[in-house]
């Protein structure tokens, strides 16, 4: 890349749209739990889809690449620049529309989603998506890796909260695909193309969002539950007795355990239990939600599939419910060599899928200690491999681990990245796992819509 490009990008973008500085440039180019840096001798940072478009006609005139960045919140590397020009959309950040009466509102890719959460019910809306990182993610990453969260049970991934989009291309043309509409059936659904596409078709700069009514009774509670299999005929059984779940999550003994052990003030709602179910509950009747849920416990106990259940009796014990589930990531992560999954099966097949990858896990690494954790009610796990206590780090295999339990998921037809994407960290796997003409359609499209490769150039692809 050429000092004239930096100064057209510089004249265009303006003082406050770039930044050549390292010291500025730096919180940029590591992600957040450090296992990815980068660099790029260009941050740009336009303001409106209009200087997005022109920076991107630059660049790919210039035959240079681009690597897109929201919030920096990503789990797979994608969002960090190997020398590529650097775009984040974070100046991007206005929520332009809410129409309530059509359930919807249209938010700037740089808009954190705390921010679109907090709009909706500003209208006596909901927006549904819920996740750890709600504070600081954006709405365009949250598009581009087809984020999912806790609520995917009730209310679907991202790509199910999406209307329409506005996305630049690889050629500085604009895709204007913003509308508010339920249905359109004129051909291709287009903004599905740059849903989960994690930026290497395009730059999504705005997207209509879908909303719901705010649910007026909410509740949460937690389980001891024996086993998997007890765990998925609880699932069942409050999905039928309430039908007001919206979400499910599960959370194995040793995940729970290092939370309490690695994080300063947290402590164990269900000492001793081999597997604790949290189950929030949403509906519009403040006053028989809650019976519907005793009832629905109580028969559960009778039937051997929960030991004991706590229902959080003010917002604060929820938050602590739910605070033990979000922190587990930061318990296991001082726990030594340690390799993570992000897999998804069939629901159906979630007991199965515990017990095969807990199986293989050991068998190459006796002694390895394992957390199982994640979204049950959709099928997904973050499962986690760790070092045995007091064993040599270098010595862990943590390549033989993963392709292991990826193999397991596989088996079981289920996926190898369920919501953090492919980036640059799974490429391989992708290229193992994906049905070939699957890749090949990938590439077809790849092909047509950023022929020179300009767009997130490693992500997704070797």
């Amino acid at each position: 890349m050429s000092s004239d490009l930096f100064a057209q990008l510089a004249n265009r973008l303006g003082p406050k749209g770039y930044s050549t500085d390292p010291a500025t440039i730096a919180p940029h180019l590591t992600e957040w739990r450090k296992r990815y840096t980068g660099s790029t001798p260009f941050l740009a940072m336009p303001a409106s889809v209009e200087e997005t478009a022109d920076v991107v006609r630059l660049i790919s005139d210039a035959g240079a690449a681009i690597t897109p960045q929201g919030g920096n919140t990503g789990l797979v590397g994608g969002q960090i620049p190997a020398g590529e020009v650097l775009l984040s959309t974070k100046r991007m950040n206005a929520i332009r529309a809410v129409d309530a009466a059509n359930d919807s509102l249209v938010a700037e890719a740089g808009v954190i989603l705390q921010a679109v959460q907090k709009s909706a019910q500003e209208s006596d809306r909901l927006f549904p998506l819920s996740l750890a990182s709600e504070g600081s993610a954006t709405i365009g990453g949250l598009i581009s890796t087809n984020a999912g969260g806790v609520h995917v049970l009730r209310y679907g991934m991202m790509r199910d909260l999406v209307l329409g989009i506005e996305a630049v291309l690889a050629d500085g043309s604009i895709f204007r695909g913003l509308k508010g509409l339920r249905k359109d059936n004129t051909g291709y659904d287009l903004k599905q193309l740059f849903i989960g596409a994690e930026g290497t078709l395009g730059i999504v700069t705005a997207a209509s969002l879908k909303l719901f009514p705010r649910p007026r009774a909410h509740e949460v509670a937690l389980a001891a539950v024996p086993s998997p299999e007890r765990a998925l005929d609880l699932l069942h059984r409050m999905k039928a007795m309430t039908g007001a779940v919206a979400a499910f999550e599960v959370m194995n003994r040793l995940s729970v355990d290092l939370v309490i052990k690695n994080v300063p003030g947290a402590r164990d709602p269900l000492p001793g239990a081999a597997l604790m179910a949290l189950i929030e509950f949403e509906g519009m009747d403040v006053n028989g939600l809650r019976a519907s849920i005793e009832a629905a416990l109580e028969a559960a106990i009778g039937a051997g599939e929960v030991e004991t259940a706590l229902i959080a009796e003010n917002a604060s014990q929820a938050r602590n419910f739910w605070r033990i589930r979000e922190d587990i990531s930061a318990g296991h992560r001082p726990e030594g060599a340690q390799v993570n999954h992000d897999v998804s099966v069939p629901v159906s097949q979630t007991p199965l899928f515990l017990h095969r990858a807990n199986a293989a896990a050991l068998a190459i690494v006796p002694g390895a200690r394992i957390v199982a954790f994640g979204h049950m009610g959709d099928g997904n796990f973050h499962y986690t491999v760790m070092q045995p206590e007091g064993s040599d780090a270098s010595a862990f295999p943590g390549a033989a681990i993963s392709s292991a339990v990826n193999e397991t998921a596989d088996a079981l037809g289920g996926s190898i990245s369920a919501e953090h994407g492919i980036g640059v960290a799974r490429v391989a796997d992708l290229a193992r796992f994906k049905d070939p003409q699957s890749l090949a359609l990938m590439r077809a499209v790849k092909r047509a819509i950023d022929p020179n490769n300009v767009m997130n150039p490693r992500a997704l692809f070797d």
